[in-house]
């Protein structure tokens, strides 16, 4: 049975910087109430008219990724696109990828499973090439947040946190099982899909029944988050899966050399290093700069990690996530 190797990654976020103070100056907000929530500064989102979409960034941030990777397009034998806000309802971003890659053919499959969606799109991926099936994936995280958030005062709870991005790593066959992903752990908990979920519109209530009613106050087609659930939920559900990551490959908390978490909340972050006595040097945060990104966060900061020279060869990683269904998962990577 083989492994599964990163032999490249990339990541890609749009030039647009928007402040905590941007934000101050269209809705009832500070950057001090910002910050002290949640540790963002400043996050990135598409400008109308940059040419930006999520499969448009995803298509930037795979190119970076190829290129390390020192493959071309016509090698990759499947793409993962995890996203929750797709080009289009339908069909899935990940068909518009291929096209963008000019790839004539190969299977191409979104993953809805937002914030921890990059960890089910790794360990999907990990299981083709461990079965022999695919030599190399592509797998992407992309959001583009900005276009469905209530900027306004009414939304702030929800539309501060958010940015747009995309992340993408190109994973390869490897033989050598001491290297590459060495574990990984998904779970769900549906009875909690509700508490952080945008309802509509859906094929439950379409387009013309919101129309047909014209109620201002109607936000079903807006994020809801309820935040403090959320919080409590994510500290203990990273806490079991980092813990299972280590009790799996037999590590201790000193043997971590990185431990990148999905960029949710600084507070949370800050929270899982402490528990588990982790140094600075041991953990990565960029939520400060570009907010949430979702299904992109972790490939964002995995890139950026390795290209301050902060994973190296034989470096032990771990990537955790948790977030909307309620979803969550870890990986496990010796690089």
């Amino acid at each position: 049975m083989y492994n599964s190797k990163i032999i490249g990654l990339g990541k890609y976020v749009p030039e647009n910087v928007v402040s905590n103070d941007d934000l101050s100056s269209i809705m009832d907000t500070s950057d001090e109430w910002i910050r002290e929530r949640t540790g963002i500064e400043n996050r990135r989102h598409i400008k109308k008219g940059d040419g930006n979409s999520t499969a448009i960034m995803g298509y930037k941030a795979s190119i970076i990724a190829l290129k390390r990777a020192n493959i071309q397009p016509k090698e990759i034998d499947l793409i993962l696109f995890a996203t929750l806000s797709p080009d289009y309802y339908f069909p899935g971003s990940g068909v518009i990828l291929q096209e963008l890659l000019n790839i004539e053919a190969c299977p191409a499959m979104d993953i809805r499973n937002q914030c921890s969606g990059f960890i089910y799109a790794l360990t999907t991926a990990d299981q083709f090439i461990k079965t022999g099936m695919y030599k190399n994936i592509l797998v992407v995280g992309s959001e583009n947040h900005s276009g469905g958030l209530d900027m306004s005062s009414r939304g702030r709870g929800v539309s501060v946190i958010f940015g747009d991005g995309a992340g993408a790593a190109i994973l390869s066959r490897e033989e050598n099982n001491k290297k590459g992903i060495q574990s990984s752990f998904i779970y769900s908990e549906g009875k909690y899909a509700k508490e952080l979920s945008l309802i509509g519109p859906s094929t439950n209530r379409w387009v013309p029944e919101i129309l047909d009613e014209n109620d201002p106050e109607d936000i079903s087609y807006f994020p809801y988050m309820n935040g403090q659930m959320v919080f409590k939920h994510a500290v203990v559900r990273f806490s079991e899966v980092i813990q299972e990551v280590l009790n799996k490959n037999k590590w201790s908390s000193e043997d971590i050399d990185l431990l990148i978490p999905h960029q949710a909340n600084l507070r949370i972050s800050q929270f899982i290093q402490k528990k588990f006595k982790l140094s600075e040097n041991q953990v990565f945060n960029n939520i400060m700069k570009y907010g949430n990104t979702t299904a992109a966060s972790i490939p964002i900061a995995l890139s950026e990690a390795w290209e301050q020279g902060r994973i190296n060869n034989g470096s032990k990683i771990v990537l955790a996530a948790f977030g909307s269904g309620f979803t969550w998962g870890s990986t496990s990577v010796v690089w």
